[in-house]
């Protein structure tokens, strides 16, 4: 029981670091700021997206 909770909980982070990178690429930052929080996202998965959710870069390029 306890390897299915981990192994959803896993699932739930990947899905939203993917949701965080697509997020900082389509974002209207530098390429080097989405470069670095692109790494931070993925160096340190869960702290790197609470980061980014209340200091990254937002909103699309132009």
């Amino acid at each position: 029981m306890d390897f299915q909770i981990s192994g959803i909980l896993g699932l739930l982070i990947l899905i939203a670091d993917v949701w965080a990178i697509i997020n900082i690429a389509q974002s209207s930052a530098s390429m080097v700021e989405k470069l670095i929080w692109i790494l931070v996202v993925l160096l340190l998965p869960v702290l790197g997206l609470l980061i980014w959710f209340f200091a990254g870069p937002r909103g699309r390029g132009a």
